[in-house]
């Protein structure tokens, strides 16, 4: 779904050269019509960009990719869960409310659902080591950096990620993160907000990046960058072609492509 946009393009064309994959239909509202082995560049499906998402279900399609936006992507959602078709979710904004709603509804559907605020494959590595150093550091930030249009802020990866640091921090009882010594604010917002754990975090939206983070942690005498950057959106289709072929043997609701990667 969102298949005229960017990642929907590319998520098409990724699924349609994957030989155990077939590319069924796509839904993108503001581009019906639009034939799609044109669009991804790929001879041979005989297939065009539909306007509703019923179009999912006239196609018998067994499994859903969305790359839009919040609001779209629960209503979505709420079709999947009903017409028992599996989703995999790439967008980001999804509040708590949100994600507790998708639970309930694949928790009482045939369909399973695996949500991830990065595909990446190299970024859920970068979430998983800064989620095991983040005990042995006292102080951390997260910087996470995007292309202009991303309209979330932070990122679902940058939220995730400070989560991740805090709950280590708690099972290995580090305590507190060091008391930030900020006392005046030149600039209100300089230092980033206050993440998940305590976790200060910082958004760049920038023409010319797609998506990028840095966490830094500090301790006596020592830092540690951990730095991951996408360049091209082809970056996520390794981690969304995984998903889409593990969601039907995961019940429920899966957050995180770790979990699919053994992490």
């Amino acid at each position: 779904m969102g298949a005229g946009g960017r990642m929907g393009t590319t998520v098409c064309r990724a699924v349609a050269g994957d030989p155990e994959l077939e590319l069924v239909a796509a839904v993108d509202p503001h581009h019906t019509g639009i034939d799609l082995a044109q669009m991804v560049g790929v001879q041979g499906t005989g297939l065009q960009v539909a306007g509703a998402i019923d179009a999912l279900a006239d196609a018998r399609a067994e499994v859903a990719v969305d790359f839009t936006e919040a609001s779209a992507a629960i209503e979505n959602l709420r079709w999947c869960a009903g017409h028992a078709v599996h989703a995999v979710v790439g967008t980001t904004g999804l509040s708590d409310d949100d994600m507790v709603e998708v639970a309930k509804l694949f928790e009482n559907s045939e369909a399973n659902c695996v949500v991830a605020p990065n595909f990446a494959i190299g970024a859920v590595l970068m979430m998983r080591l800064a989620e095991l150093a983040a005990p042995w550091f006292e102080t951390a930030e997260v910087i996470e950096l995007h292309h202009d249009q991303k309209v979330d802020a932070p990122s679902g990866t940058a939220m995730l990620t400070a989560q991740r640091m805090g709950e280590a921090r708690q099972r290995r009882g580090s305590g507190a993160w060091a008391p930030d010594p900020t006392r005046s604010h030149v600039v209100e917002g300089a230092r980033g907000g206050a993440g998940p754990g305590g976790v200060r975090v910082h958004s760049v939206r920038l023409r010319g990046l797609v998506a990028h983070q840095e966490v830094l942690l500090g301790t006596t005498g020592q830092t540690l960058t951990i730095r991951h950057d996408s360049i091209d959106r082809t970056s996520f289709m390794p981690g969304v072609l995984v998903a889409i072929k593990a969601v039907a043997s995961r019940p429920g609701l899966t957050v995180g492509l770790d979990t699919l990667l053994d992490l």
